[in-house]
């Protein structure tokens, strides 16, 4: 498998370096934690919202840190949990007399490393608080999780709470705000190839050219079963169909509506797939509010796709459409 790598151990540092000096003007790269965080953080007039978890998933989590998202990202090895230190170390860079919230995808490893950063925080006296994120239909619990996985709808709960912060509202409330978002919003994966850590340089995993991966967890985990590869109406329907009758969604609903690519897919395939799901979802009598179509959370050259549906209101609709700059320049 061909890759861009020099020493696979200083991958991620030199991914984050480069992120740095692309957008020197909006970042602030601190190598001792992989920390890539806000130009003008911490500010003492707004909550710090901070998300870490394993590398591999960009844009999530580096990539959506500015104005109206995060404030600082610190991410562990590809798909591994970011050390204890390096998230104490974050809050504590990142301290806000008004707070610093912390997000974390529902992982073994990502729980035990914000679980104790936090408590160490809160020791210093810092106010600290966690939010566990589990949008992941596809199983109860994996080899890394003990519940559901937090995968591509974490976005809109760090859009939310982003967006309030800026508006000023407290930690109390911030919390409240993800809570609520996290409990509307259910996501499915499938995977049509495996993905290639740079460490390991061989597939994480086989799978056969005529079978995809239906609810594969975005490390690369088993899903609920190998089914064969099909057509789009039928791939996109073994995604859809699981995560409208978890909530589940009903006729009269409104939605948010992700077509998220897991690296490998095409933009192109990306809209075909957001086509096909609108028009079922329209089927249902259930409303699009607002869409999402690209690479928000990915498993880095992973061919495939998850979809994601939140159920909003009007307090989460106003969140979602609150001006964000993130911190990348993209023109």
């Amino acid at each position: 498998m061909k890759k861009f790598v020099n020493d696979p151990k200083q991958f991620v540092p030199q991914m984050l370096q480069g992120l740095a000096l692309a957008n020197p003007d909006t970042l602030t790269y601190v190598p001792d934690y992989n920390l890539i965080m806000r130009k003008d953080a911490p500010r003492d007039d707004k909550v710090s919202i901070v998300q870490g978890s394993g590398s591999g998933h960009e844009p999530a989590h580096v990539m959506t840190v500015g104005k109206g998202m995060l404030d600082g990202a610190c991410p562990g090895d590809v798909f591994s949990a970011p050390p204890m230190d390096y998230v104490y170390e974050t809050a504590k860079l990142l301290a806000s007399p008004a707070g610093v919230l912390l997000l974390v995808n529902n992982y073994t490893g990502d729980r035990m490393a914000f679980e104790m950063a936090s408590e160490l925080a809160e020791a210093d006296g810092l106010k600290v608080k966690t939010l566990f994120i589990d949008d992941d239909v596809a199983v109860q619990d994996s080899t890394y999780t003990v519940g559901r996985r937090g995968v591509a709808g974490n976005f809109f709960v760090m859009k939310a709470v982003g967006a309030a912060s800026e508006e000023g509202a407290d930690l109390d409330e911030l919390l409240r705000i993800g809570q609520k978002v996290n409990s509307v919003t259910r996501t499915m994966g499938l995977a049509l190839t495996p993905c290639t850590p740079p460490a390991k340089g061989s597939p994480l995993f086989e799978l056969p050219e005529d079978e995809i991966e239906i609810g594969v967890g975005i490390h690369g985990e088993p899903g609920r079963r190998r089914g064969r590869l099909g057509t789009a109406d039928e791939m996109l329907a073994e995604i859809l169909e699981p995560v409208v009758k978890d909530l589940p969604f009903s006729s009269g609903d409104r939605v948010a509506l992700m077509i998220n690519g897991l690296g490998g897919t095409p933009i192109s395939e990306l809209y075909l797939l957001y086509g096909r799901a609108h028009q079922q979802l329209t089927d249902r009598g259930i409303e699009i509010g607002r869409s999402y179509v690209g690479e928000y959370c990915t498993s880095l050259d992973m061919a495939g796709a998850s979809l994601t549906l939140v159920r909003v209101d009007d307090e989460i609709e106003r969140l979602l459409a609150a001006p964000a700059e993130i911190g990348v320049r993209i023109f």
